[in-house]
């Protein structure tokens, strides 16, 4: 698999989130934040500075999810990135 251009495929990061009162929020609920935590797997051939192994927050209302020999990976745009960790 090779990533083209400013396309990044992304493994998703499922994180427990608590609220400032102390409440975790299920998966569910937790995913309609609109950003959201992944591991970068492959950074396309145009992107120069994202690494394999980059911990990264993403805006999730512009990824898409598809399934490449049994696995799940998203797939976003460079400028579609908001912090590098």
């Amino acid at each position: 698999m090779k990533a083209i251009g400013k396309n990044i495929a992304i493994r998703k990061i499922d994180e427990e989130v608590k609220t400032d009162s102390g409440i975790l929020l299920s998966a569910e609920d937790s995913s309609e934040f609109r950003y959201q935590k992944g591991e970068v797997m492959l950074p396309g051939s145009d992107v120069s500075d994202i690494i394999v192994g980059d911990v990264i927050y993403y805006d999730s209302r512009q990824s898409y999810t598809m399934v490449v020999e049994g696995q799940t990976i998203t797939l976003i745009q460079e400028r579609d990135i908001v912090v590098v960790l």
